[in-house]
């Protein structure tokens, strides 16, 4: 037999170079905007700086022309104007801030036709940042009425196992149950194994949409919810689209004028009634459960703590919903925006809003929680999320990815996730 060694010698050479000629993907153009503090924190009235560069082909531009705005975000910026980057590099004054807050710098750069652009974003003692909201008085007793009404309603669950999607591990079931109104549908997935499990609740990002399942694979009972009272499993139905473009668009808006019609009372006790769900299922342990989510999810994360005594262990990430009154004092509010144009800032509406601020849940929650966020979140402004972290009395961890915008790292997920299933117990 022949040697082969120089051939494949020769073959794992061409390989190794592939690999080295490898880059990350992204634009043709890269703007780099960062505070020039490392940790992209300053105290009140301190002088703020962004540090700017702009890349093509990896390399320094050198004479780019920029443009710039500075001022509070989402708010009108109090600094514009444009610089010549003689080497590439430059270093714009952000000047000073005297209450806590978030300063963004947005630098924009055009070449042959096309605009690009990017942010950076400065935090001014953000663990200062208070809620404009307030607690309304009855606050407790609405949301004890809507919880003893649940309570009335039978559960009535309905498993349909989904074969082609479970595994040799896990079963994976499409679920419907009772809510306050209507229903809530989800996907559970459980392990084969007979056992008693942790159990995690996934409560979902905002829009119409089918779902999955989580965990699968792992010694983890996990429920994915939707909120909207239809199916979940529709793979290949335009269902969800035609809702989000007709009768649900919009949806966080339905009757704000009213809290006891307001959309988003079912959903809140939607997530209370899976958390009955999930007692329900044999298999559960009774005892270790953690709810987790982002954006939207992320307020439904701390809404469940904070309504539900039974939940222990909480992840969010870029909460929604908080400090939705933020933009009625001159400041950022939190998604979905509410109360920025003075065509909604009615006074019923604003009453109505108290009741389901994630703020003024976020005062009840006295579990571990497990809370990440960037600073340029421009969908979440993180003046509102801050608003809502900061008045949580239980033990909480933040994790700040700095850079971050309403996204998140592929090793942000994990240590959440690492977080959640060490705290509940099971790999």
């Amino acid at each position: 037999m022949k040697n082969c060694y120089p051939l494949l010698l020769f073959v794992g050479l061409i390989f190794s170079q592939l690999a080295l000629g490898q880059s990350q993907q992204g634009q043709l153009i890269r703007i780099m905007v960062s505070p020039s503090k490392a940790d992209m924190i300053y105290q009140k009235g301190d002088n703020i700086s962004f540090d700017v560069a702009v890349y093509k082909f990896g390399q320094l531009v050198e004479g780019a022309e920029i443009e710039y705005e500075i001022g509070p975000e989402k708010m009108e910026p109090v600094l514009t104007g444009n610089s010549t980057l003689k080497k590439g590099t430059t270093t714009l004054k952000g000047g000073k801030l005297s209450v806590p807050g978030f300063i963004r710098c947005k630098v924009t750069y055009k070449e042959n036709g096309k605009t690009y652009s990017n942010t950076g974003t400065a935090g001014i003692a953000p663990l200062d940042i208070q809620p404009t909201t307030t607690l309304p008085k009855d606050f407790e007793e609405f949301w004890e009425e809507g919880k003893n009404a649940l309570k009335g309603i039978p559960l009535e669950p309905v498993l349909t196992l989904i074969p082609e999607r479970s595994t040799h591990h896990t079963n994976v079931y499409h679920v419907s149950f009772s809510n306050i109104s209507g229903k809530i549908y989800g996907i559970l997935t459980k392990p084969k194994k007979p056992g008693k499990y942790p159990a995690i609740l996934h409560v979902p990002g905002a829009g119409i949409r089918p779902y999955y399942g989580a965990n699968i694979n792992q010694d983890v009972i996990a429920l994915q919810i939707g909120i909207h009272g239809i199916p979940v499993d529709q793979y290949e139905s335009s269902l969800y689209k035609d809702l989000g473009a007709g009768a649900l668009s919009n949806y966080n808006r339905i009757f704000l004028d009213d809290k006891d019609k307001y959309y988003y009372k079912r959903v809140y006790l939607g997530c209370v009634r899976a958390v009955d769900f999930i007692f329900a299922q044999e298999e559960f342990d009774g005892e270790n459960i953690g709810v987790m989510g982002g954006s939207q999810g992320g307020a439904l994360s701390i809404i469940t703590a904070g309504l539900d005594d039974r939940i222990k262990y909480l992840v969010s990430y870029y909460p929604a919903l908080s400090d939705l009154t933020g933009y009625l004092h001159g400041r950022a509010g939190g998604w979905p925006h509410l109360f920025r144009d003075e065509w909604s800032n009615k006074a019923e509406k604003i009453e109505t809003s108290k009741y389901y601020d994630v703020v003024n849940f976020a005062r009840f929650v006295k579990v571990p929680g497990f809370y990440s966020w960037g600073f340029n979140d421009n969908v979440c402004p993180p003046t509102s999320m801050y608003s809502a972290f900061n008045v949580v009395p239980g033990k909480k961890e933040l994790s700040l990815y700095h850079d971050a915008s309403h996204w998140r790292y592929a090793e942000q997920s994990e240590e959440g996730h690492n977080w959640l299933v060490q705290k509940i117990g099971t790999k």
